[in-house]
């Protein structure tokens, strides 16, 4: 008989096998929370009203949209912080974020061609203004929809420039939260080997 059996401690493959089982659970739910978060805000975007507004009330909105897309990475930073699967974690946030930058931009462009037709270079339904929005983002440049007003001009340089700070400071940000949690957990882990290490 063995030394785990005698002790009723698991042997280590029940151990193995327990923990790749929670594994799955995370993932399953991660899958889950990011499916549905990002199906919400494209079911908000697609039935939103986004009626004609003057220019201001446009330049608001944006504004406000991105104070709030900047709270929710806030949020997700701090939750990578304190989560005990970092990497999970920074994942879900970016994953995340990324379609809310793309839809708060794509609706601001569905209201500017609602208020102001012929400000692109065609007519922009609510896909059009996604697809566009996610090829500012990605930089491709495709040339089959590009500004024509000033104000769509200024509003695409505004998406430039916001797209240069999500990719370079806030994947920065995200990355280095995921190294500091994991860095304090391997330590937490060692002090606790240590502890439990030194002889009574």
């Amino acid at each position: 008989m063995t030394t785990a059996a005698v002790s009723g401690a698991p042997s280590t493959g029940s151990r193995t096998r327990a923990e790749r089982r929670r594994a799955r659970r995370r993932l399953v739910g991660l899958v889950a929370r990011t499916v549905l978060v990002t199906s919400a805000m494209v079911a908000f975007y697609v039935s939103a009203p986004l009626n004609q507004r003057p220019v201001g009330a446009i330049a608001a909105r944006l504004a406000l949209e991105l104070l709030a897309l900047v709270g929710v990475l806030v949020w997700q930073i701090r939750a990578v912080a304190r989560s005990a699967h970092p990497v999970m974690r920074g994942v879900e946030a970016l994953v995340v974020s990324v379609p809310l930058l793309v839809l708060t931009f794509g609706a601001t462009y569905v209201v500017v061609e609602h208020n102001s037709p012929g400000s692109f270079t065609e007519a922009l339904t609510r896909l059009d203004a996604a697809y566009f929005s996610v090829t500012v983002l990605a930089t491709v440049g495709f040339g089959d929809i590009s500004p024509v007003s000033e104000l769509a001009r200024s509003l695409v340089m505004a998406q430039m420039l916001v797209d240069l700070a999500f990719v370079g400071l806030v994947a920065k940000v995200l990355v280095g939260a995921v190294r500091r949690r994991r860095d304090e957990m391997q330590i937490e882990a060692a002090t606790a080997s240590a502890a439990e290490a030194e002889p009574t």
